[in-house]
């Protein structure tokens, strides 16, 4: 630990000049909920024929409204729409962008559940033009959100590393991008114009959510991609330069967070390892005013890492888990934020889920009970941790 860069929590009160009145705050959550059996089978139909967009739009707004009034009453202050719009928290956004092509094949991704290997199925995507935005994505979708909440509305999209990693170089023309610093700076300029949109919104609370980073935390993961002729170094690089590039002049009250995990589909993960092999770079290199890293078991490494956070961050510690509905202790909660006072100063810390409730439509395996507690949870330690929200 650097002098003087941890303060332990002694289980008073903090003064208020520690108090937490932007996002990332002291009681916060990544941002998917559990979608209501209704709204997953009127989507469904309207798949199908069976049921029109405007029958589904309205009942995905009633699901917001709902969703909505839970994180408020609660007493969440960064409020999200659950991503009840969405089948995935990546894909619904990454088709959208122009340059993309697929062959019509599906690609199974493995996940390791509790009761054996569950398997996600992407497009088998390629890049075959330049990166664009070819309109805006999910503009409209925030300020529907923004007109209902009365706090902070927050809205999740996946970090532009996300694209990189759901083609590999392997799968870029290398007529259209010789080198990968031209793809970058497309890739930013395209997030760049739907950042600068949704800021004309009025979002201010941005999250832009990585499984990438925490992915080459994972050796067999990272002997995975060398195996597809990635080189694990050189995508961390890219990533930092991705990062850089899309949040190049952003607006200085616009605060952007990102969100490391291992994976999260049906209570399922996909990754493990601590986060010594990315920590100093992302936390120093990525320009992002919060990091929300999952802390929930063993998988995810000790909370030394830590130590490399510049003072001017939040770290958001995910040690609520979302992948089964047993709650947590107080008490154990509070001892994990001591632990973690070991390598980082309170003052720089928040609590959080590990993940969210429902990273894709199917949802993992809690029950809309157990999702409202342990989101209540939350508050409640960051009430008696940090004095109030």
């Amino acid at each position: 630990m650097r002098p003087g860069s941890g303060k332990r929590w002694t289980g008073i009160h903090p003064p208020p000049s520690m108090a937490t009145p932007h996002p990332p705050f002291r009681a916060d959550h990544v941002g998917s909920l559990l979608r209501p059996p209704a709204l997953k089978a009127l989507r469904q139909k309207k798949e199908s024929g069976q049921a029109s967009a405007e029958e589904l739009a309205l009942a995905e707004d009633a699901a917001i409204r709902d969703a909505v009034t839970l994180q408020q009453g609660i007493g969440l202050q960064g409020i999200t729409d659950g991503e009840m719009r969405r089948k995935s928290w990546h894909m619904d956004f990454l088709l959208q962008l122009g340059g993309l092509e697929s062959a019509g094949r599906t690609l199974p991704v493995a996940f390791h559940g509790r009761t054996g290997d569950l398997f996600f199925t992407r497009p088998d995507l390629q890049i075959s033009g330049r990166v664009t935005r070819p309109k805006p994505i999910f503009v409209e979708a925030f300020k529907f959100l923004r007109s209902v909440v009365r706090y902070t509305p927050k809205l999740t999209i996946p970090s532009p590393s996300m694209l990189y990693t759901q083609v590999g170089r392997a799968n870029i023309d290398a007529n259209v991008y010789p080198d990968l610093d031209t793809f970058a700076e497309d890739t930013a300029a395209a997030y760049r114009a739907e950042i600068a949109d949704l800021y004309a919104a009025g979002c201010r609370y941005l999250q832009l959510d990585d499984v990438s980073l925490a992915y080459l935390c994972d050796e067999e993961l990272r002997a995975q991609s060398r195996a597809r002729g990635d080189d694990p170094d050189v995508q961390l690089a890219l990533s930092v330069k991705l990062i850089r590039a899309t949040l190049r002049d952003r607006p200085q009250d616009l605060t952007v967070c990102t969100h490391l995990c291992r994976g999260n589909f049906r209570s399922g993960w996909r990754a493990q390892g601590g986060y010594a092999k990315v920590a100093d770079t992302i936390l120093n290199r990525m320009p992002y005013d919060g990091f929300f890293l999952e802390f929930d078991d063993a998988r995810s490494g000790d909370f030394s890492p830590l130590r490399y956070a510049p003072k001017h961050v939040r770290v958001v510690l995910g040690l609520v888990t979302t992948k089964v509905g047993a709650l947590e202790k107080k008490d154990d909660l509070k001892r994990r934020l001591d632990e973690a006072s070991k390598y980082i100063s309170l003052d720089q810390v928040c609590l959080s889920p590990q993940c969210g409730f429902s990273s894709t439509i199917e949802g993992n395996d809690v029950t809309v009970d157990q999702q409202k507690a342990k989101l209540s949870l939350c508050v409640e330690v960051a009430d008696a941790v940090w004095g109030g929200l």
